[in-house]
């Protein structure tokens, strides 16, 4: 079913920059590693003028290009395509029969990966100004590194070499073969019945995607419910889902080991004492910072219990003149994140600046059908919190579309101030950028609900979530007594 070179198509050959800087001095920044956070630093270091060089090992991009956002979301594309084509009936469509070419939907993961990869190629990094080699790293010192054994010099260095599949060491779980976010796409068959370890928000994405594509899915998750860093309700609505996409969902279990007997029949065992005949096993239970190896004791860079870059706000480690972006920081493992930590290292380390991680205004989406979105403080998470959700029954465009089985959800602070949103529907991501905006500029929910918005929308979700704090505000004593005044006030002058 799956094959060792992978079906991702391969990099180009490229050839590296000189490891010099142009005026033989040691470079003003030097970026080990070319996913998402280093290239988006290379792009800031070069556009201030500074001598910057890039160190990827393997192919830019990372990640995100390879193995992450771009395959994931076009696998994803075509398995909500095939949900969709079987729930058209609902809406009075008819399909009579929906068949998925499995080869032609990796092809078109194949094909997005492909058009997409240019915007993160050596040449990209070139014509942002910045230099790029291919090699491995190893510090060697506070200012001093090797690139392949070649001595490098830098002012400032950061490090953007990501994370890494976790996979445990469970018996019999390596003789299984296991895939994992990384060795997935190498897939050239669907398969049959397929056992996703994690309900986290990968293994809940690929986990409906195989299964609105064909695969009879279990999911084991170790916690109480699925996606364990959402809400409640989030998780309960997205269960539901996975069951009547047949997916056979068990929360609350762990995986024991894994039976691969001489004829290939692969048995689960979890321990509740139950049982799960399986043909592949994908493991997503988290990530591991990719920090072995890189010399970071000799250049003064400690590491966390949990073997992260430590970092402070701004995002330098122990070592003052290195900083690190991205995975391992230890902040959520997103590609935005990165994005966002690449610009902010850079800008810091050439500039001089002193701007600070945000963690409160992170969001966080999971590409299920339906996204569960969210950022900042939870609903549940302190007392004084003002919280307003708005079910998606009372969405004229959730109405509309037969597709009620949501919520969208706005806290604030006492000061009505936007602190959080969590959002479970159709364009979940989308929907709650209006109230990211709001929470990082310090914005009240009113800011929001006087916008006028566009109907209908699914963002009325959130709006309404704003109108009712509005409500709220309007029907408290004091605001009353002023309004029901100002009301007779003016009815009295109007008469005469």
């Amino acid at each position: 079913m799956s094959t060792p070179g992978g079906t991702a198509p391969a990099a180009a050959a490229w050839s590296s920059d000189s490891l010099t800087a142009p005026d033989s001095r040691p470079w003003d920044l030097l970026i080990v590693g070319g996913g998402t956070a280093g290239l988006v630093a290379a792009h800031t270091a070069a556009g201030f003028g500074a001598t910057t060089l890039l160190v990827e090992r393997e192919r830019t991009g990372g990640d995100c290009l390879w193995t992450g956002c771009v395959p994931s979301k076009a696998l994803l594309a075509a398995a909500h395509a095939a949900g969709d084509a079987r729930a058209a009936a609902s809406l009075g469509v008819h399909v009579d029969s929906v068949s998925v070419d499995f080869e032609a939907v990796m092809e078109h993961v194949r094909a997005s990966i492909t058009t997409i990869e240019p915007v993160d190629s050596p040449a990209a990094i070139r014509a942002a100004g910045a230099s790029v080699a291919q090699g491995t790293v190893v510090f060697t010192g506070p200012t001093s590194a090797t690139v392949d054994g070649e001595r490098v010099t830098f002012t400032q260095a950061l490090v953007a070499t990501g994370s890494s599949p976790v996979v445990p060491d469970l018996p019999g779980l390596a003789d299984a073969a296991p895939l994992t976010s990384d060795s997935v796409w190498s897939l050239t068959e669907l398969p049959r019945r397929l056992l996703v370890l994690g309900g986290g928000p990968i293994g809940c994405e690929l986990g409906q995607a195989f299964a609105r594509l064909g695969s009879s899915v279990t999911i084991v998750e170790a916690a109480e419910r699925l996606i364990p860093g959402e809400a409640p309700p989030a998780a309960d609505i997205l269960a539901r889902t996975f069951r009547d996409d047949g997916i056979d969902v068990r929360t609350g279990v762990r995986l024991t080991s894994v039976d691969t007997g001489r004829d290939g029949r692969r048995v689960a065992l979890l321990d509740d004492g139950s049982e799960v005949e399986v043909d592949q096993v994908l493991v997503a239970v988290g990530r591991s910072p990719r920090t072995s190896s890189l010399g970071l004791a000799a250049a003064g860079v400690a590491l966390t219990d949990s073997g992260h870059i430590e970092v402070d706000q701004r995002l330098r480690t122990t070592n003052p003149r290195i900083w690190a972006a991205g995975d391992l920081t230890g902040y959520a493992p997103f590609t935005h994140t990165a994005g966002n930590h690449g610009s902010l290292a850079a800008s810091n380390a050439v500039l001089g600046l002193m701007r600070t991680v945000r963690p409160d205004v992170i969001p966080r989406v999971t590409y299920t059908s339906p996204e569960v979105a969210s950022f900042g403080i939870a609903a549940d998470s302190r007392p004084g919190l003002r919280v307003h959700t708005v079910p998606h029954s009372e969405v004229d465009r959730a109405v509309a579309e037969g597709r009620t089985h949501g919520y969208s959800q706005l806290v604030l602070d006492q000061k009505g101030r936007v602190v959080g949103a969590s959002i479970v529907g159709p364009r979940a991501g989308e929907s709650l950028a209006e109230a990211l905006l709001a929470g990082q500029q310090g914005l009240k929910g009113r800011a929001m609900a006087g916008a006028i918005h566009a109907y209908p929308t699914w963002s009325d979700g959130i709006w309404k979530a704003s109108l009712a704090q509005g409500r709220a505000d309007l029907a408290a004593t004091p605001t009353k007594q002023v309004t029901t005044a100002l009301a007779r006030a003016r009815r009295w002058w109007v008469s005469r």
